[in-house]
């Protein structure tokens, strides 16, 4: 599965995760006027996205822990919920953990330029 299918089942703005996946690329001007930032101030912007998108992903999991504790002490017997809150959580964690191995590839990219 891509980044753009999974950014789309959890609801996340597909260019706003590019953007944080790759800071490489040149960051529109509309992100620097939603978050309040000038050219100057771009890398705010981005770690703002980024951290946004993992407060999103907790968010997914304390879901997924919670539907799963009403599950097992029998307080609710629909596993539609359930299943749909496990699915969330895996696919944001996925999400999550891909933004990060590109961005630690791109650190790493970076740190191997000789100046």
């Amino acid at each position: 599965m891509d980044l753009s299918a999974i950014a789309a089942l959890n609801g996340i703005d597909r260019a706003a995760a590019l953007r944080t996946v790759n800071p490489a690329d040149s960051v529109s001007e509309d992100l620097a006027k939603k978050n309040g930032t000038v050219d100057g101030n771009m890398f705010g912007a981005l770690l703002g996205t980024a951290i946004d998108n993992i407060k999103t992903t907790n968010s997914y999991l304390s879901d997924m822990e919670n539907e799963e504790i009403r599950f097992a002490l029998g307080e609710t017997e629909n596993t539609h919920d359930l299943t749909i809150a496990l699915q969330k959580a895996s696919t944001a964690l996925q999400y999550t953990v891909a933004i990060r191995d590109r961005l630690l590839d791109a650190y790493k990219e970076l740190m191997q330029m000789q100046i």
